[in-house]
């Protein structure tokens, strides 16, 4: 059954707009934002698909989802089956639905897109994976008989996970190494429940581990065992997800106040540790009521939104650049601007000021200019002599991008890593230096996204899968 719709008609109907909590109301939970598209929406927006013969969304996909075909199955109304389409690449369709750009990929070459606003590819993808989570219709895949070789990932980021879930259908025993206490890695210490619920993190991991992957939690590979101990302890092949958590400062004067946190701690803090959830969890944070978070992307549009919900009376975004050299995702940026969030552009901070008690009370800034483009293509911030003022301020969060995770290359002798830090892997195969060790997402290319890591994942679980068969020997 092809759309029922002929192309003109598909052609008039609006993209669709997703309901969402009221921003006033919001501000103040951590409840999920936007609420998911109907059935009749789903459908509606369905019919917008032109089922293009070349389908440039699919190569605008790092994972390969077969784009069409899910939302053939939208229209056919088999949401559990648009959803298993989607799984046949992309092991983690509920957390793509909500975090990924689709707006940078598969929706940025959508053709519908050129004319008539593309189609909205994410939305779907949420609707069908929490359409199949919701009504209890997760079906195991396909195992394959095992073949009796074993294999270790480190880290159960995305990437990790994605490894995990390939290798698994194909009859390796599989074992995730996780450094903290609960699986899932950015996604459940760096992504605000109001992004992503946490309990769709888990479900994720719960299926993984009925399709019989083991999660050993509280690990940290490179410190309890070395990547050449799990060697030693039988595993064949190792992949290394272990990510970018290693927090970048800026390096000025008093940033060592009480007061100043690393988002990756503040995060951590609020999502992993739920100091959000008080009393029922007694993590502590600080709340600040003058929050200034620094930076522009993502991290930094979900520290200072969650500033707002932990009760800050003032949250503001203090970024070097102008709002159009911003790499969050415009849909962040939005959402933080209707809650109320101040934006302070073309302003950087040259000095943290203390209250007497160790504790920080102001910040010294400074006005900038744009210059010409640096090496990011990005104009250069320029500083503009004599401009500074001073913010008070009672938290601040350093929300300028992280370094790759450094304790598994230190630890490893023979892996090779470049200048910031980052394993070095052959592009095509995703394999290191080391022989039988493999390495994708943030701990390979630095902070990217969700959907990037995941696509490392699946190329890397390719290349394992023939090592294993083809060069280890049992």
């Amino acid at each position: 059954m092809g759309n029922p719709l002929e192309k003109k008609d598909r052609m008039k109907i609006p993209r669709a707009v997703m309901p969402q909590q009221d921003p006033q109301e919001r501000k103040r939970n951590f409840k999920e934002v936007p609420f998911g598209l109907t059935e009749e929406m789903a459908l509606r927006e369905a019919s917008r698909c032109l089922n293009c013969p070349k389908a440039p969304c699919i190569k605008g996909c790092p994972v390969d989802v077969d784009i069409p075909g899910f939302i053939q199955l939208i229209l056919e109304k088999d949401y559990a089956g648009a959803a298993r389409k989607i799984k046949e690449t992309n092991s983690l369709p509920a957390v793509c639905g909500r975090v990924c750009p689709q707006e940078e990929q598969c929706e940025a070459v959508c053709v519908m897109g050129k004319k008539f606003g593309p189609v909205a590819i994410g939305y779907l993808e949420r609707f069908v994976a929490d359409y199949e989570r919701e009504n209890n219709l997760i079906e195991l895949p396909h195992i394959e008989p095992p073949t009796g070789r074993k294999v270790a990932i480190v880290g159960s980021g995305p990437a990790g996970l994605t490894v995990a879930g390939q290798l698994i259908k194909l009859g390796h025993k599989v074992t995730v190494f996780e450094a903290l206490h609960k699986p899932g890695g950015v996604l459940v210490y760096g992504i605000p429940e109001f992004r992503l619920p946490k309990s769709i993190v888990q479900a994720e991991c719960d299926f993984l581990a009925r399709m019989g992957v083991e999660f050993q939690n509280s690990t940290v590979v490179g410190k309890m065992d070395t990547i050449d101990e799990l060697f030693a302890m039988g595993y064949d092949a190792i992949f290394i997800g272990s990510g970018a958590g290693l927090p970048n400062f800026m390096g000025i004067p008093g940033e060592n106040l009480i007061g100043i946190y690393s988002s990756n701690e503040y995060l951590t803090r609020s999502n992993l540790m739920r100091a959000f959830d008080f009393p029922n969890y007694d993590t502590p944070i600080i709340y600040g009521e003058n929050v200034a978070v620094l930076g522009g992307g993502n991290t930094a549009m979900d520290s200072v939104r969650t500033a707002l919900r932990l009760g800050a009376k003032n949250a503001y975004i203090v970024y070097r650049r102008s709002e159009a050299e911003m790499p969050a995702r415009k849909e962040e940026i939005h959402h933080a601007m209707e809650e109320g969030v101040q934006f302070m552009m073309l302003t950087a901070p040259v000095n943290f000021i203390g209250n007497g008690d160790g504790k920080v009370k102001a910040m010294e800034c400074i006005k900038m200019q744009l210059g010409e483009p640096d090496a990011s293509g990005r104009r250069r911030p320029i500083p503009i002599e004599g401009s500074n003022f001073t913010l008070d301020v009672d938290l601040v969060v350093v929300a300028i991008g992280n370094s790759s995770n450094p304790l598994i290359p230190q630890t490893t002798p023979g892996l090779q890593a470049n200048k910031w830090g980052n394993i070095i892997v052959n592009e095509e195969t995703k394999e290191t230096s080391r022989k039988g060790v493999f390495a994708g997402g943030d701990i390979v290319r630095g902070g990217a996204t969700v959907i990037l890591a995941a696509g490392d994942g699946r190329v890397a679980a390719q290349h394992m899968h023939k090592y294993l068969m083809e060069e280890v020997k049992k």
